[in-house]
């Protein structure tokens, strides 16, 4: 080594570092890279990402290649200073020691640390182009790989532990979810709200947004034919059920557009509209919204009526609910169903007792309880046990409201302090 130049040998010392730094970046980048991103790029053609693909299928190659000649530049490193300090200053100890440390500098700076912090940041664009000299160096080097490998597979069998399948590797939805929120600079806030609400379908029941049975607008097939004509002539939707006797007891679906056709002298008889009627369709209670959304489509039909385990009529719910779950309101509500909320001047709400408590969280900010009752009415009562008298007031989940109207053991309408928004969050406007 005494006939090296020294200026050959530090140029060689350069090289090593930059070798070094070279396995840095290539480790740091190939584990960092985004594995999905990744596979959109194989999809787009990339060559590069499809050769980064196949180096991560192989994980411990990949790891036995790039560690393999990090490990033996460095170590060359190191004796080329010590050889470059006993050339300069002879075999004294400090100096060697102080050589050691040098290298040691030199490498965690230039080799280590600033290369893996690239290769972090920039994952996407360092890895697919460093792949195309990792593949063939894998292949140059591989009798040495699977001969470290042959020892590294023993020590784990020994540990018991096995590593998981890359390729196993699947995203749970509370992940997706995550990365739906993450992505708000990528995705329009409309798209990404459907795509949260549709990750709640599972979790989401049929209770949690039917219409209750007290709001169900119904034609009792009995009437009058004069009545029944009036009645489906002003209905405020495009289908009406049946019932026959109590309200609860539904035996059809009619369509109005159809009943409406076939009237005569301004009057429809109940044979007539038994002839057009569709029989009912029953879903049982605590069914998740995605299978009930699955249900419509095997039964080609848009409306359901939701029963108890007793068979006892709890609501009503249509594919136009499921549909304003997911995107948001599109259209009017009939008179008869609540979900206006009127603001008052101090900052309050008055709500209809019917108001459902999932609606109320969402558009108000209200943090109600969704494992219970479903309805702000069903709250109050569950809480009291009793039907309150106007004024009463009354704390539920931290939230203070007072009853405005009580009607026919219903509470028709309550008075909500505005929430209060969590720390440093702005207050929600009127």
């Amino acid at each position: 080594m005494e006939d090296i130049p020294l200026s050959v040998q530090f140029g060689t010392l350069g090289i090593l570092l930059l070798l070094s730094g070279f396995f840095s970046i290539a480790e740091t980048s190939m584990m960092a890279l985004n594995r999905y991103r990744l596979k959109a790029l194989v999809r787009m053609g990339h060559r590069g990402a499809r050769i980064a693909t196949e180096l991560l299928a192989q994980t411990d190659r990949l790891l036995g290649v790039i560690l393999l000649g990090n490990n033996l530049v460095n170590a060359a490193a190191a004796v080329l200073v010590s050889v470059i300090t006993v050339r300069l200053f002879g075999e004294d100890e400090i100096a060697l020691a102080l050589g050691t440390l040098a290298v040691t500098f030199l490498i965690l700076v230039f080799s280590e640390i600033t290369p893996k912090i690239v290769g972090a940041a920039y994952a996407e664009a360092i890895a697919p182009p460093i792949a195309f000299v990792l593949k063939p160096l894998l292949r140059l080097l591989y009798p040495v790989v699977w001969f470290v490998n042959l020892f590294v597979q023993t020590l784990l069998w020994l540990l018991r532990l096995k590593p998981p399948d890359a390729s196993e590797n699947k995203m749970t939805p509370e992940e997706l979810r995550t990365l739906v929120l993450e992505a708000g600079n990528y995705i329009p806030k409309k798209h990404q709200s459907i795509l949260l609400n549709l990750f709640d379908l599972e979790q989401i029941t049929v209770d949690d947004i039917m219409t209750p049975r007290s709001q169900i607008e119904a034609v009792n097939i009995d009437a009058p034919p004069a009545v029944l004509r009036e009645q489906i002539a002003t209905a405020y939707h495009r289908r009406l059920p049946l019932y026959e006797g109590q309200p609860d007891n539904i035996i059809g679906v009619v369509l109005v557009r159809k009943a409406l056709s076939i009237s005569d002298d301004g009057e429809i008889s109940a044979g007539q509209l038994r002839g057009l009627m569709r029989a009912p369709y029953f879903a049982p209670s605590g069914t998740p919204l995605f299978t009930q959304l699955q249900q419509f489509q095997e039964h080609q039909d848009r409306l359901c009526f939701v029963v108890d385990e007793y068979g006892e009529l709890m609501g009503m719910l249509t594919l136009d609910d499921i549909v304003e779950e997911l995107i948001g309101e599109f259209a009017t509500h009939s008179p008869l169903q609540p979900g206006h909320f009127h603001p008052q001047a101090d900052g309050s709400y008055v709500v209809e007792g019917g108001s459902l408590l999932r609606e109320l969280n969402r558009k108000l900010g209200f943090r109600f309880p969704l494992d219970g009752p479903k309805t702000l009415n069903g709250l109050v009562l569950e809480h009291l046990r009793e039907i309150p008298e106007p004024g009463t007031g009354v704390a539920i989940a931290g939230h203070r409201m007072k009853i405005v109207q009580t009607q026919d053991r219903v509470i028709k309408s309550i008075n909500l302090d505005r929430p209060l928004p969590p720390a440093g969050a702005p207050r929600p406007p009127l």
